[in-house]
């Protein structure tokens, strides 16, 4: 197997194991710690100290690391909050909440750029254009990885056991259920209580899914460093990479960029938040909720298989516009919507849509944001999953507040304003070509990589000078 497709494997498979783990866990906080509300409190400290290390702590660790030592150490934060799940305490949860999110930053800011990095090398070998190879593997890692939802699920399904006691639903319950759900009425919740013996197993599994993630990258991802983090022959300050972060935003394509991972972050809250609670909750019970979210955990990893190879044959602009054209459509159907128990299908087939559309957020926006700022990747990188927490701590922070068809109108009109920046985007990008954008890469680049012994036994490489149009920190 090539040694590129195989790290490719290595780094999926330890984020599949993972976030099988975290993804379990997020989706249960709010019902195994309602006391006191530890649980929201705990995912909102998480998505707020992401949001904070997205500002530093991406370039500063992978410069100093290496991006594979990144992803084992951030790996490590996710293996702490599933620790502090044994004991939930506003002691024990709120510290490796805090733990997490400083991880979060970092782990997907190294894994973006070791892709990222690794497609344009293979693609120089091969003669291949690097922005294709680049797309081709976010499509297989999120391909691999969007399934974790699907396990996840499957997994606390399996642990609970137990058929929930469901409550009789009424009309005028189902009236108050979907768009109209303005959290004075409270749709039909079946909350069932656990034995804390069954916690312990779940939270058990859970943490051996870490353990095992971390072992898998520590000892089979191949080390892989950029030319560009060891020609800086010094170690940046903190204050430093803080600033190398916010520069970057001197490039306009950037500024008007930062709408995408805004939307991206803002659209899961909506789905993890409000279409679970106000539509299946309410109508159906919360026994449905495990299996709408592997529906779309499905969807997902298909379709992130699916844009991956298709995006060299239609372009990157045809599939944005088809994940658009699915969001809007989702949006202005949930605002007419009445859901209930007899369309059965119906929220099936909303879930399905909804994953169709995330893939292209998920794979385009990494693979774009790697291709465009090709010699500031950690810092470009850092900037987009900044953005992207800061939609989920928006769809967080107002979730308790507003009517949902209220927040539907925020992200239908976040959406429209992310699509014409992104317009804006590939309209510059087309006046201005460069090499990378239109040669093979063997014939732009092999002048300009190199493949020698980096210091920790990896791969690094030598990336191409960039047009002196393009901002240089």
């Amino acid at each position: 197997m090539d040694h590129s497709l195989k790290n490719v494997l290595v780094v999926s498979l330890g984020f599949l194991l993972l976030f099988t783990a975290y993804g379990g866990l997020q989706n249960l906080q709010s019902s195994l710690h309602s006391e006191a509300g530890l649980g929201v409190t705990a995912l909102s400290t998480l998505y707020g100290a992401i949001l904070l290390s997205s500002m530093f702590l991406p370039p500063l660790l992978i410069r100093k690391f290496g991006c594979k030592w990144t992803i084992v150490g951030s790996m490590c934060c996710y293996v702490a909050f599933s620790l502090g799940n044994f004991k939930a305490s506003w002691y024990t949860l709120i510290p490796t909440s805090i733990l997490l999110g400083l991880g979060g930053a970092p782990l997907w800011s190294a894994q973006c750029t070791y892709i990222t990095t690794l497609g344009n090398m293979h693609a120089s070998k091969v003669g291949k254009m690097g922005r294709d190879v680049v797309n081709q593997y976010f499509g297989i890692f999120f391909l691999i990885f969007q399934s974790s939802g699907v396990w996840g699920n499957l997994i606390s399904s399996l642990v609970f056991g137990q058929t929930p006691t469901q409550e009789a639903i009424t009309e005028d319950q189902l009236s108050s259920c979907g768009a109209s759900d303005c959290l004075m009425t409270g749709g039909t919740t079946n909350s069932t209580e656990h034995p804390s013996q069954v916690i312990y197993t779940l939270v058990g599994i859970y943490t051996g899914c870490g353990v095992l993630a971390v072992l898998l990258i520590a000892v089979f991802l191949e080390p892989i460093q950029d030319i560009q983090q060891n020609s800086k022959g010094r170690t940046s300050s903190s204050w430093a990479n803080l600033l190398a972060t916010f520069q970057l935003l001197r490039d306009k394509r950037l500024c008007l960029l930062v709408l995408l991972p805004l939307y991206s972050g803002m659209q899961q809250g909506f789905l993890a938040g409000d279409y679970t609670k106000s539509y299946v909750t309410c109508a159906l019970g919360i026994q449905f909720v495990g299996y709408v979210a592997i529906c779309f955990a499905a969807t997902d990893a298909l379709c992130s298989l699916l844009y991956g190879k298709l995006s060299q044959y239609v372009g990157r602009v045809s599939i944005y516009v088809l994940g658009a054209l699915v969001h809007l459509g989702c949006i202005v159907a949930l605002l007419l919507w009445k859901p209930h128990p007899d369309q059965l299908a119906v929220f099936f087939i909303f879930s399905a849509l909804w994953g169709v559309s995330d893939a292209v957020w998920q794979t385009q926006n990494n693979a774009l944001y790697g291709t465009l700022f090709e010699k500031n990747k950690e810092a470009a990188f850092a900037n987009y999953r900044l953005g992207e927490a800061l939609g989920f701590v928006i769809a967080f922070g107002y979730s308790t507040y507003l009517c949902v068809y209220i927040k539907l109108y925020i992200l239908l009109g976040v959406l429209l304003a992310a699509m014409v920046a992104y317009g804006t985007v590939e309209y510059l990008e087309a006046r201005t070509p460069r090499p990378l954008d239109t040669q093979p890469a063997d014939q732009s680049q092999d002048e300009e990589l190199q493949r020698s012994p980096s210091q920790d036994g990896g791969v690094q490489t030598k990336e191409p000078p960039r047009d002196k149009t393009q901002t240089k920190l």
